[in-house]
């Protein structure tokens, strides 16, 4: 009975991850993108967190994916509250699809899946195959459990225990916020308790309390997500925790008239068992989200005071950026996104740093921080670009066309420089999850040659945002330092290879490291060029 049940369990949540990453792939690979830009309002929140839910199939996935959205400065905590009401509400979808009987149908449908799969060479129709056999596996590892958990109605001490749910419906919130921690899947605990239902195992008024423990047991997900992130990352995770715990406590106060309603219209519309507990958790996250929907002000006030301290979290987003200066004043649009570029700029310095922390101490934080960070610039870059082009449609003078051409250069050149310690960041991953180790004499002139192109690039900043000459020619002086260094490096490597002090694969991490800092410095070099050009 338990390898049945355990064994059926298995296959479940490995279907729902298969359909769920099908569908995904399906959708194109922009649900964060959906969620970073249709989140304006709560309310488009709360549609966001529904669509994004029901198409990667776990509400815990897409409060992770809104929990680093907030992390990393590119949503309010009050977006992020819709989004995780949203999110309750989409992973009701999984219930419905349960609760619609195809169980004696799942074989089929899984060896239609894995044709699809294996047999026809098209993207598009192989991840059709994964929605199919996501599909036909969760609906045979259902039949599995169901099969496993048809002995326990002759278990005394099962019978005894849903006997006491019945009358202490606490300990069936408890039962299902437990099991839903441990399974780590909201959508697998109650398809279990459809399925104890189906069978006539737990009667209804014990069923509902498991159920809605089951969407306590489901936050810890974001929890775990939220330990170590921003405070607004954990204030975030915080939220999801109040929610259901608050919709939890309304639901409990009303259960005698909600059990009566599911079983009038279980009676009214004739549903299985399944879709009973399936428009149970319907109605129950719809009705907790349009209840608690005009108090987001009062979460969000709630969890900064429960999470006190002032928000790490930098917002990403442009700042500077109004298109009504385009129209009302050239020269205003132009300084503006001059604020920008030198935001972005300073965005590429902080991901230098935290990449050479990064190789120091292989902290994972500072390799995630130096990501986030990359991503914020591929953000700028694409909306200081579109900016820049409509302002290029405006009446500008001869020296402001030659301001917004040196921009246009000067968000390519901080553009690349993301590319490069990204690309350091992955050596430095390549080196941790190989085990290739770095001479200590080595590991000295890489941290050498890392501050000096740390300071290289900020000079270069500075004589951006001054138009400051001299700071200009000391960033070319540098940048010749950075080359003769980059020459000296390589040559040491060399002679430390045929001493065998070193490996081939370690070589190639360090002669790496070091082109990619190089290139940083052609980089900052090209901004300084810019500006002496400009002073001419």
């Amino acid at each position: 009975m338990i390898f049945q049940f355990l064994g059926g369990l298995g296959i479940f949540l490995y279907g729902i991850k298969s359909m769920g990453d099908g569908l995904q792939k399906s959708a194109g690979d922009r649900l964060r993108d959906l969620l970073d830009r249709f989140t304006t309002n709560p309310l488009m929140g709360v549609l966001a967190g529904v669509l994004v839910t029901i198409l990667i199939q776990s509400s815990s996935a897409t409060t992770v994916i809104t929990v680093g959205l907030v992390s990393a400065g590119f949503m309010t905590l009050r977006q992020a509250i819709g989004v995780i009401m949203g999110a309750n509400i989409g992973t009701t979808v999984t219930a419905f699809i349960i609760g619609i009987d195809v169980g004696e149908y799942s074989l089929p449908i899984l060896a239609l899946g894995a044709v699809l799969i294996f047999f026809i060479k098209n993207k598009k129709v192989n991840n059709i195959g994964q929605i199919l056999f996501g599909f036909g596996a969760l609906f045979y590892g259902l039949e599995l459990m169901s099969g496993g958990m048809k002995p326990l109605r002759t278990l005394e001490a099962f019978h005894d225990l849903t006997v006491s749910m019945s009358s202490n419906p606490i300990l069936g919130v408890v039962v299902g916020t437990v099991f839903t921690v441990i399974v780590q899947s909201s959508s697998a605990t109650i398809g279990i308790l459809q399925g104890l239902f189906a069978e006539d195992l737990i009667r209804l008024d014990a069923a509902l309390p498991v159920l809605f423990g089951d969407n306590i047991g489901t936050t810890i997900t974001a929890v775990l997500a939220a330990i170590g992130a921003s405070v607004a990352a954990r204030r975030a995770a915080a939220v999801h925790v109040i929610f259901n715990i608050v919709g939890t406590t309304i639901f409990m106060i009303l259960l005698t008239p909600f059990t009566y309603l599911i079983e009038s219209l279980q009676s009214a519309l004739g549903l299985n068992p399944q879709m009973t507990i399936a428009f149970s958790h319907g109605i129950f996250n719809v009705s907790n989200t349009i209840i608690q929907l005009p108090f987001v002000a009062v979460l969000a006030y709630i969890v900064t005071k429960l999470i006190p301290g002032e928000d790490s979290a930098i917002e990403y987003k442009a700042k500077h950026l109004d298109p009504v200066f385009i129209q009302q004043s050239p020269s205003i649009a132009l300084g503006q996104a001059k604020e920008e570029v030198l935001r972005m700029g300073q965005f590429s310095v902080k991901g230098l740093e935290e990449t050479h922390e990064f190789l120091i101490n292989g902290h994972q934080k500072h390799s995630e921080n130096a990501y986030q960070l990359e991503e914020a610039i591929n953000n700028l870059d694409r909306k200081i670009t579109d900016y820049l082009v409509l302002l290029s449609t405006s009446s500008l003078s001869e020296h402001e066309s030659e301001e917004h051409t040196m921009l246009m250069d000067t968000v390519r050149d901080i553009e690349r420089i993301g590319d490069h310690f990204e690309n350091i960041i992955e050596l430095i991953e390549f080196k941790k999850a190989n085990k290739v180790s770095i001479t200590d004499k080595a590991m000295k002139d890489l941290q050498e040659m890392f501050e000096l192109t740390i300071s290289t690039v900020k000079e270069a900043l500075q004589a951006l945002d001054h138009k400051d000459k001299d700071a200009a020619i000391d960033v070319v002086k540098k940048e010749e330092q950075i080359d003769q260094m980059e020459r000296k490096l390589r040559k040491q490597h060399i002679q430390r290879l045929n001493e065998g002090l070193c490996t081939g694969q370690s070589g190639i991490v360090y002669v790496d490291i070091v082109s990619n800092l190089e290139r940083i410095g052609d980089h900052a070099v090209n901004i300084a060029e810019a500006v002496l050009g400009e002073a001419k």
